[in-house]
């Protein structure tokens, strides 16, 4: 029986089981590689996971955290609040695997890290292809849009790293890529989720007509060192 439980840590969940070889830190805190992505979590709200919380920031640079909880940071510590939907596809979907939906390997990685310090679809490193599979559209060679996944707990993988260029827009691809996504992780059995900024209506109206649900909200942290 799949419990959604651990959705309400889906960054410790993820980087202590089966993202943990693309983790660093302790049994109190953990991030994601440097390269690999922005995101962290802490065992609990004690001060000693904190503390060690804070020695995983970057020098030149910022973490982000959604999981349950409220966090209290030492005075004197940067940070940005904002709302966050979590949403589930584990109902009835439109998905489906479009032909028009190819593939990305390691030798479309220069090329992907391009479109999303273009089109700014969230933290997307150098290395965070390697987080699980990616498929985009391609025309006259060059990559035009794509989505791939993110966070991945027991029985759950989350859609992300969805981007258009901008002179592609409007065209319907991503939302064709988000359901190939979706299709693939549901052929492995397992649920499709995303995370979207609450403010974000647009893009929240288009996965619910996709089929996802919202499940829970979340306070997003984004942390800097003093």
């Amino acid at each position: 029986m799949r419990s959604f439980d651990v959705l309400d840590r889906p960054i410790w969940n993820s980087l202590t089981t089966r993202q943990s070889d693309v983790s660093l830190g302790s049994p109190r805190a953990r991030r994601m590689r440097p390269g690999y992505g922005l995101l962290a979590a802490i065992a609990d709200s004690s001060n000693e996971s904190v503390s060690e919380l804070l020695a995983l920031i970057p020098e030149q640079g910022t973490l982000s955290l959604f999981d349950d909880g409220d966090l209290t940071l030492p005075a004197g510590i940067p940070a940005r609040k904002l709302a966050l939907n979590q949403m589930v596809a584990d109902g009835p979907t439109g998905f489906e695997l479009s032909p028009a939906a190819v593939p990305l390997d390691e030798s479309d990685a220069e090329e992907m890290f391009a479109l999303a310090t273009l089109t700014q679809p969230g933290p997307y490193l150098r290395n965070t292809n390697r987080l699980g599979r990616f498929w985009g559209v391609k025309e006259d060679g060059k990559l035009v849009a794509m989505a791939g996944e993110g966070l991945k707990v027991d029985g759950f993988v989350e859609v992300s790293g969805v981007c258009t260029h901008p002179n592609y827009r409007g065209r319907g691809l991503a939302r064709m890529l988000i359901g190939a996504v979706a299709a693939r992780i549901l052929a492995d059995g397992e649920v499709p989720i995303l995370h979207a900024l609450a403010d974000n209506a647009s893009a929240i109206a288009l996965y619910e007509k996709l089929g996802f649900r919202f499940r829970r909200s979340f306070l997003l942290y984004r942390i800097e060192r003093a």
